[in-house]
């Protein structure tokens, strides 16, 4: 069977809909969650105008000269501002060793909720909820902003989708998210002058990795490069629709559902044309939940048929193992699972 990741138009969610209309859309996502863990949703209520905005300011943020760019650096364990080209290897958040560490060539820009954003909330831990780095760019922070609070709404519509497919109370994911650990990266997939990297046949624009959270809410050119793995173990060209978005599923979502929704291992590969990479933007927002949140297996996802795969974990304990992979380049011993996929696919 051909790889289709569904279209689902979630506007009863967003504008209001019937009982049956909801139900119909919460079944539709339980289905991609179960066989793909990839899906593109229409009618999500983001202005075009907001868009455009976004777009506007990454393409001028990423015409700046490297070194300008570099200004914007953070530590690794700080989640915020720029990430040259070859300064981060996804696949070592999943315990799998390149031939070459830190060989992702994509470059990108983060910013994320600070503890700010969460007056409620007391004593948030740092750098989790480190303040961001704006650069001077004119209209960037207003303009990224407006998109990063309309990710965050559509995340939570996904969040309140998810109760109704998976029978939870309406407040299940509310509770463990009200001071969520979100962060925006916007990616910009092209060689800026003076980058030190080859083309060749195997080049990686962003290694093979699951995302790290609940959910992704991921805008993306419709230009070539993104590639999910199959069950048959194959990599899948996927590029949105027009005007759609891609969700996709995190190992949280993993861990809380037993497996029975999957987080999915895609790749990014933009096509060499006439020995240049053709450009390819992409700005996912990671909605992760709370860090103080232990994530425990729903009993509803356990019987004999299928034993609990997990220990209980906190939101932070598994983040930061992932994260000291891509970005400090420590091998993650804790993904055996998903190494394993990894290893058996057709890359391999």
């Amino acid at each position: 069977m051909a790889f289709h990741v569904p279209m689902v138009d979630i506007s009863a969610y967003v504008t209001g809909g019937t009982d049956a209309e909801r139900a119909d859309v919460a079944a539709r996502i339980d289905e991609a969650c179960r066989t793909v863990g990839f899906i593109q949703i229409t009618g999500h209520g983001i202005p075009a105008s907001i868009i455009d905005g976004l777009t506007d300011a990454v393409d001028r943020f990423f015409a700046l000269d490297l070194a300008t760019k570099k200004g914007y650096r953070t530590p690794p364990e700080i989640n915020r501002g720029y990430s040259p080209p070859k300064s981060e290897s996804l696949s070592l958040s999943l315990g799998v060793e390149q031939a070459s560490r830190m060989n992702d060539f994509f470059e990108a820009f983060n910013v994320g909720a600070s503890a700010a954003d969460y007056p409620h909330a007391t004593d948030l831990p740092q750098p989790d909820y480190a303040e961001n780095v704006w650069p001077a760019v004119e209209g960037f922070e207003p303009q990224v902003s407006a998109y990063f609070g309309e990710a965050a709404r559509v995340a939570r519509t996904m969040t309140r989708i998810f109760t109704d497919a998976l029978g939870l109370p309406e407040d299940y994911f509310a509770v463990r998210t009200d001071h969520s650990l979100d962060v925006m990266r916007m990616n910009n997939y092209a060689l800026p002058p003076g980058t030190d990297v080859t083309l060749d046949g195997d080049l990686v624009g962003m290694g093979e990795h699951t995302d790290f959270g609940i959910v992704t809410i991921l805008w993306a050119d419709r230009v070539r490069g993104l590639q999910v793995l199959g069950s048959d173990g194959s990599w899948n060209d996927v590029a949105p629709a027009e005007g759609a978005l891609l969700i996709n599923l995190g190992d949280i979502t993993a861990h809380l559902t037993n497996e029975r929704w999957m987080s999915t291992l895609h790749r990014v590969k933009p096509p060499v044309i006439d020995g240049t990479i053709e450009r390819r933007r992409s700005v996912a927002f990671f909605h992760d939940g709370n860090v103080d949140t232990v994530i425990e297996t729903l009993p509803s996802c356990i019987d004999e048929e299928h034993p609990d795969l997990f220990e209980p974990v906190t939101i932070a304990e598994h983040i930061a193992a992932k994260l000291r992979g891509s970005r400090a380049g420590v091998l993650n011993d804790q993904a055996g699972r998903e190494s394993a996929r990894v290893l058996a696919s057709d890359r391999y």
